[in-house]
């Protein structure tokens, strides 16, 4: 490939244009959400490099798409400082990068420390160490594109689930952050918040998850297509369920009649919960 020709890349991927030849790594994609990312940016002709602590899973995943896997914790400033190390070892420079990597640790209040420790450092502190590791040479070249997963929760809260929900608030307050501190240092941060989608954190949310988020659930794949089309207009919040939209207007709106809406759904989630327990 030529200088030229390599110019002419960055500046597509730059415009939104298209996603061929651009280097991209994406965490938590030995299945799920990163997976589905993982395959259809690999249609769409980009580079991978893709990250998981399930090592033998990403693996499959990279070899089934003619990218590169990684084993990787990215709960600690180490595992990204590595990843991204090898990432630009293999793509040259990432041009964008996904901090899709997340865990549903914990439960409620009585939720134990150690759930409540991983889940900051997997669902907010993961962000801010790739954040560390990319911004630099991103700012330096005008360039770059983060994209973090946080989750409808991050924006509206889930039942049930004390330490996903404030940590996911977590990740979409640090990725306005980043957006408000380098937006206009030419890079481009999103932030993707779906409610329910088909995967092994859904199946094991509870009888209350599964009450609340199973007939909206959507697959990772409609997430995919989703993120594809909102890389091409650098929307801040991906929204793969519209309705979010509303509902999170609602809540700036109308807090407290949003808070006793949201007792009042808790309150049928669990009824509906304990009636499918029954029912077994």
């Amino acid at each position: 490939m030529t200088h030229n020709d390599h110019t002419y890349r960055e500046q597509q991927v730059e415009a939104g244009m298209e996603l061929s030849g651009a280097g991209i790594v994406v965490t938590g994609a030995g299945r799920g959400i990163g997976a589905a990312l993982a395959r259809r940016f690999a249609a769409d002709g980009a580079r991978l490099v893709l990250a998981d602590l399930d090592g033998d899973a990403v693996g499959e995943v990279a070899a089934e798409l003619g990218g590169l896997g990684v084993g990787a914790d990215i709960s600690s400033a180490e595992g990204n400082r590595e990843l991204v190390a090898k990432a630009r070892e293999n793509l040259g420079e990432i041009d964008i990068f996904f901090a899709n990597a997340g865990t549903p640790a914990g439960r409620g209040i009585d939720s134990l420390d150690s759930d409540w420790q991983l889940a900051w450092q997997v669902n907010v502190m993961a962000h801010v160490y790739a954040a560390r590791e990319l911004m630099p040479a991103w700012v330096q070249r005008g360039r770059g594109h983060f994209v973090s997963t946080a989750s409808a929760a991050g924006l509206l809260t889930m039942i049930g689930a004390a330490p996903y929900s404030v940590t996911k608030h977590g990740a979409v307050a640090f990725a306005e952050w980043l957006s408000i501190t380098y937006g206009d240092q030419g890079i481009t941060v999103q932030c993707l918040c779906p409610q329910g989608v088909r995967t092994a954190m859904l199946a094991g949310s509870g009888e209350v998850g599964k009450a609340i988020l199973g007939d909206s659930a959507i697959e990772p794949e409609e997430v995919a297509d989703t993120v594809a089309a909102a890389l091409q207009t650098g929307e801040f919040l991906i929204l793969p369920h519209p309705e979010a939209k509303g509902y999170y207007e609602y809540r700036a709106a109308k807090p407290d009649r949003w808070l006793a809406g949201m007792r009042d759904l808790q309150k049928q989630a669990t009824e509906q919960g304990n009636q499918d327990l029954t029912d077994r």
